[in-house]
């Protein structure tokens, strides 16, 4: 049964928390409860009974950890353990008209530049479980608990490419509606919008009264129906076991304002027992499903950020292409990724929204190129990425692994370019910039180009491509081939936007190609176009006229609310960035995340300066600014932990020349461990590579770590500080009884915990000395215990 066929026109009712049921039959902390399919099958068939009873009609099989990662070791296969959660699932729905829904979760790995787990790699797993989960007889798959949209888009498109089953999405928000890697909402569903999926939600992490916030920001977003299945409130200890604090008749009234709020399924996470499912749908079933709101936002995004069109102009940054870039060429030739990267940071500076990156001549490889630039571009910038090739194998690479919903720069009228891009487009999603040109050039008229964009507009739509999804290139001929060709554009531009209801975006420059100081003539167009209705122009960020064109017009038109863009960028508020070509400071390279600038600026200044003098003054203050940025929200957890890349390259080139000077200096240790049961081990790896660049002595004990192994590595070492993660909730009472003996055996040893499961209030029942919200916090309490002072404290 298709559970599309019930959206609209019935409230559904996903279950409840599978671990708290199977933790209350028995499931010892950090035990695979995927394998009690094979070994306790029955007190799964319970638990589904349980949750049917109290009036649910969409049964999550007991799969959220079944991937191939989890289950090396245990003897299991993928297919063995699914194949039995499905099969039990079904038994138990059987004569309730209950769907049954394939569970997967995250793998608990970082991916790739910022972990060791690839696009790829990830796609396999994922892969794995949909095609298990659709051959056992599954009605759809439920992607949950998602808090890094790459590793969830390596999730949809296995799931979509591999099977027919309808796919939902669920992911983990905070409070300030941002995911672990720094996304937002508008990010997400736009990257999950483009790629298809058939439901979007919100699970896990929160309660019912901060996922009703949450709610609000999503419909604004989503044109889907919408899923929110949350905690039943947060969790904290008594009596040494894990408890939430939202009762069943609280997370009632609260799931019927979500209801009310637009939600069309809804069900629990952590915490929520058959009794909040029996009382929800008891309170909700009455309720009809509110209707959809289809948005017509045209968005591309990136893995931190939407941008919209048609507020106000959106700039394309041009910097990142070869056209008539002699040093660019070069750079291309030469591999040399960390020019393309100070291009790109450059723009960003200098205002851009968008930055293009084509990387194509003859000579290279040009797929392998694209796909390094996409890959390095998108760690180190938060802005979406214009894919602009004319190869169809390279853009597909980029489609792929790109970390958002991207612009694609283009199709045009020609019929085997729409038959090439809109099938890409499609699959992948994605903004595509559309030439007016065909099979017979560029016509001479308005006219002629708006006939080319209806055609194009047209076939889009027959692909099943929504029309806000187009923005159209009238394209903009050089007024020194014809006097009449700027008139030509404009007009165009403004018929296209009234006659099809589409934006407009164009390569502003082109219009005085062959011109002495072609900047006069540029700004001049680009403000005459933004007159006539553009939408979006393709510049270089680093033009003074340009600029200043663009924050004049915006203030006269009202687009800059206050001025304050004006302001800030003309009152000396907002520093310049430095010219593409100059060098880095150490500190710059650092914070930008830039590792040969970092490590070249390094050596540079050993030639001059002691090394421990570089450390204190260059690495560790950036590593600071870096911090303050993260914690204050301008900066996000790849641009962390990049920089922290940038420093260690950088103190790579320092170790060498520490010799007696430091070499011998004593570190402070610090042991990482995530406790026994527990295999995630994302947070307390990111939270290493931050010590670590602060130049303390992590002892990482990894994961599943018994609390005996922690208390005798802290004693033998006589460590002063131990950290302990946890992401699951089954297994905080290793953390509760870790904490214990270590008291008891380490009496000076103090205690930091943190994840996802954890708070202030849980922490503190628990009897830890901190919680670390993030891994920031973790080094500012290492600081403040070790009594470090950042500017003068030796860190080698």
């Amino acid at each position: 049964m298709n559970p599309l066929d019930k959206l609209g026109k019935q409230l559904l009712f996903f279950d409840g928390a599978m671990g708290t049921l199977l933790q209350e039959n028995g499931l010892k902390p950090g035990e695979l409860p995927e394998l009690w399919n094979l070994t306790r099958p029955e007190i799964i068939a319970e638990v589904h009974q349980k949750y049917l009873s109290a009036g649910a009609n969409l049964l999550k099989t007991n799969t959220f950890g079944a991937n191939a990662l989890k289950l090396n070791g245990t003897g299991h296969t993928v297919e063995e353990v699914v194949s039995s959660a499905v099969k039990i699932a079904q038994k138990a729905a059987e004569g309730t008209g209950a769907l049954v829904g394939m569970d997967i979760g995250p793998t608990g790995k970082l991916m790739k530049p910022l972990g060791n787990l690839s696009f790829e790699q990830a796609y396999g797993l994922f892969q794995e479980l949909a095609e298990a989960g659709e051959k056992s007889g599954a009605d759809f798959i439920l992607i949950e608990t998602m808090s890094d949209t790459y590793e969830c888009k390596a999730a949809v498109l296995a799931a979509k490419e591999n099977t027919k089953l309808p796919v939902f999405v669920t992911m983990v928000f905070d409070e300030n509606g941002k995911l672990l890697t720094g996304g937002d909402i508008a990010s997400a569903v736009a990257l999950l919008e483009g790629l298809g999926v058939d439901a979007i939600g919100l699970n896990c992490g929160l309660g019912p009264v901060q996922m009703l916030q949450l709610l609000p920001e999503l419909k604004r977003w989503c044109s889907l129906p919408v899923i929110v299945n949350p905690n039943a409130g947060l969790p904290r200890s008594v009596d040494g076991n894990t408890v939430f604090d939202v009762t069943p008749a609280e997370f009632a009234e609260k799931m019927e304002e979500i209801v009310r709020g637009g939600a069309w399924m809804i069900g629990g996470c952590c915490g929520t027992t058959p009794a909040h499912i029996a009382a929800m749908t008891a309170r909700c079933r009455g309720l009809s499903p509110a209707p959809l709101t289809r948005h017509s936002h045209t968005v591309v995004s990136s893995y931190a950020k939407a941008v919209v069109f048609g507020k106000k102009p959106v700039l394309i940054g041009e910097r990142i292409n070869p056209t008539g870039k002699s040093r660019l060429k070069q750079a291309l030739r030469e591999n040399d990724l960390d020019y393309i990267l100070r291009e790109g940071i450059t723009q960003q500076e200098n205002g851009a929204d968008i930055l293009d990156v084509n990387v194509g001549l003859p000579e290279i490889d040009e797929t392998s190129m694209m796909r390094h630039a996409v890959e390095e571009l998108q760690s180190v910038v938060d802005l979406p990425l214009q894919i602009d090739t004319s190869s169809p194998e390279a853009m597909e690479t980029a489609l792929r692994i790109y970390n958002g919903k991207p612009l694609i720069n283009s199709v045009n009228g020609k019929e085997e370019s729409m038959r090439t891009i809109f099938p890409l487009a499609k699959k992948y999603g994605g903004v595509v910039i559309a030439l007016t040109l065909d099979e017979n050039g560029i016509p001479d008229t308005a006219q002629g180009r708006l006939a080319i964009a209806e055609k194009v507009v047209q076939t889009a739509e027959a692909y099943g491509f929504d029309r806000k999804d187009i923005i159209v290139d009238p394209l903009a001929m050089t007024i020194s081939a014809g006097q009449e060709n700027a008139a030509i554009t404009l007009e165009a531009v403004r018929l296209i936007r009234e006659k099809l209801g589409v934006h407009t975006s164009l390569g502003v420059s082109n219009i005085s190609f062959g011109l002495p100081q072609r900047e006069n003539i540029n700004a001049a167009f680009f403000t005459m176009a933004m007159q006539n209705g553009l939408d979006a122009a393709i510049l270089n960020p680093g033009s003074q006229g340009m600029m200043s064109a663009y924050y004049s017009f915006c203030a006269l038109t009202g687009a800059d609310d206050q001025c304050a863009a004006y302001i800030g960028k003309y009152a000396g508020q907002k520093i310049e960035a430095a010219p593409t070509g100059t060098e880095l400071t150490l500190c710059d390279a650092i914070i930008k995340g830039l590792k040969e600038s970092a490590y070249a600026a390094a050596e540079k200044l050993l030639a001059t300066l002691p090394p421990l003098e570089i450390i204190n003054t260059q690495l560790i203050p950036a590593l600071d600014r870096v911090g303050i940025n993260f914690e204050k929200g301008t900066l996000f957890l790849p641009q962390l932990l990049m920089s922290a890349e940038a420093a260690k390259a950088a103190f790579d080139a320092i170790h060498g020349k520490l010799g007696g000077a430091g070499g011998n200096v004593k570190k402070d240790k610090i042991i990482l461990a995530t406790v026994k049961g527990d295999i995630h081990d994302i947070g307390k790896n990111i939270v290493k590579v931050l010590l670590e660049n602060y130049s303390y002595d992590v002892i990482d004990l990894g994961k599943d770590v018994p609390p005996e192994r922690v208390v005798e590595t802290a004693v033998q070492n006589k460590v002063k500080l131990v950290g302990l993660s946890a992401l699951m909730t089954t297994t905080v009472t290793n953390m509760a009884e870790t904490i214990r003996q270590l008291h008891q055996s380490a009496p000076g040893c103090k205690i930091m915990v943190g994840g996802a499961v954890l708070t202030p209030e849980y922490a503190e029942m628990i009897h830890a000395d901190q919680y670390a919200k993030d891994a920031m916090a973790a080094v500012r309490y290492a600081n403040t215990l070790f009594q470090r002072d950042a500017q003068t404290d030796p860190a080698v």
